[in-house]
C-alpha cells in the first residue's frame, strides 16, 4: 500500500509502527505478568496464561499489518495442512537472518500456539522486550565454553536443567517450542570457520532438540521442520521494515518422533546421544538438498 514511498521512509514509518505496537502490546501485558505473580493459585494462572496468549497473538497480528503494509512480499509456503492449534509441537528451521522469526511468526499465528524460543540470557535486558519475553516465558540459556566448563565443571548441565524446568511449566497445556538448531545465523564466514559438510547450512546442534524431547516428547505431536528461503538473496532486519522482502518460500514437514527417542537421556545414554546426532544430521542433508532445488528453481 505504502509501495509508492522511497524505503528508507517505509523503514522509518515500519520502525514507528513496530515499536508502537510493542508498546501497546506490552503494557497489558505486564499488568497482567503482576496479577499472575501476585496470584499463585491454578485458576488465576490458567486466566493469566489465556490472557497473555491473546496479547502475544494480537502484537504478532500487528506485526502482520505493518508488514504488509510497507511491503508487497510474495509468500509461497508449503505444508500448512495437518497442524492444529490444540496440539504441541517442537519447531526448527535453519537460520541466516533475524527477519526468519518474523517470517514463521507471520506464517504461525493462531495456526499452532505461539512459538517461545530459546534466548541467550543476555537478551533479558533488551529493553522491553527483554521483560516481555520472561513474562511470557521464554527459557533463557546461559551458554559456556568447554575451557569455562573444564574450569568450573559445577556448571556442566545447567542449560539441560534450565530446559528441564522451562518444559515442566508446559505439561499438559498446547504448546510450541521453537529452537534453532544451527545455533546462530548462517554466514559465509561461520560455514567456512566450521568446515560445514552442508552448502547452505552450518552445523546442526543436537542437543537443544533432544533435551525438549527428554523433557516433555509424550506431549508432542511432532516435530516441524521448517526451511526458510529467499530468492532475491538474505534481507537483513531494516530491509523488512522498509520492505524490500519481495519474496519468501518457507516448507513445512511434520516429523514422527521416533519411539526409541522417547524417555532417553541425552546426556547420559552415549548410544542415544550418537544415534540422535546422526539422526539430525540426516534431517540437515535433506534441508541442504532442499535448499539447493529452492535456489536453482
Amino acid at each position: 500500500m505504502l509501495a509508492f514511498l522511497p524505503a528508507p521512509v517505509r523503514g522509518v514509518i515500519g520502525s514507528l509502527l513496530l515499536a508502537a505496537n510493542t508498546i501497546l502490546c506490552c503494557t497489558p501485558l505486564f499488568i497482567v505478568s503482576l496479577f499472575k505473580l501476585c496470584l499463585p493459585f491454578a485458576a488465576a494462572q490458567r486466566v493469566t496464561d489465556e490472557l497473555m496468549r491473546h496479547i502475544h497473538e494480537a502484537w504478532i497480528s500487528n506485526n502482520k499489518g505493518w508488514m504488509n503494509l510497507v511491503g508487497r512480499t510474495r509468500w509461497d509456503i508449503e505444508g500448512l495442512a495437518g497442524l492444529d492449534y490444540q496440539h504441541s509441537y517442537l519447531v526448527t528451521s535453519n537460520h541466516q537472518s533475524w527477519v526468519d522469526i518474523m517470517v514463521l511468526q507471520y506464517v504461525l499465528n493462531r495456526r499452532i500456539r505461539p512459538l517461545k524460543f530459546f534466548l541467550k540470557q543476555v537478551l533479558i535486558w533488551v529493553p522491553v522486550i527483554g521483560l516481555a519475553w520472561w513474562a511470557l516465558g521464554f527459557p533463557f540459556m546461559k551458554r559456556y565454553s568447554k575451557a569455562y566448563l573444564a574450569k568450573h565443571p559445577e556448571k556442566q548441565g545447567k542449560d539441560l536443567q534450565t530446559t528441564r524446568r522451562t518444559c515442566a511449566r508446559f505439561r499438559g497445556k498446547p504448546t510450541a517450542i521453537f529452537n534453532f538448531a544451527e545455533g546462530t545465523r548462517f554466514t559465509p564466514a561461520k560455514h567456512a570457520e566450521q568446515g560445514s559438510p552442508f552448502r547452505h547450512l552450518l552445523k546442526p546442534k543436537a542437543g537443544g532438540i533432544a533435551f525438549v524431547l527428554d523433557a516433555m516428547g509424550e506431549q508432542l505431536e511432532s516435530i516441524i521442520n521448517v526451511t526458510i528461503h529467499y530468492p532475491q538473496g538474505t534481507p537483513g532486519f531494516w530491509d523488512l521494515l522498509c520492505g524490500r522482502v519481495a519474496r519468501v518460500e518457507v516448507t513445512f514437514e511434520a516429523l514422527a518422533i521416533p519411539k526409541e527417542f522417547l524417555g532417553r537421556s541425552y546426556d547420559q545414554d552415549e548410544a542415544y546421544r550418537l544415534a540422535f546426532q546422526q539422526w539430525i544430521n540426516r534431517l540437515w542433508e535433506e534441508k541442504d538438498e532442499r535448499l539447493e532445488r529452492m535456489r536453482q528453481q
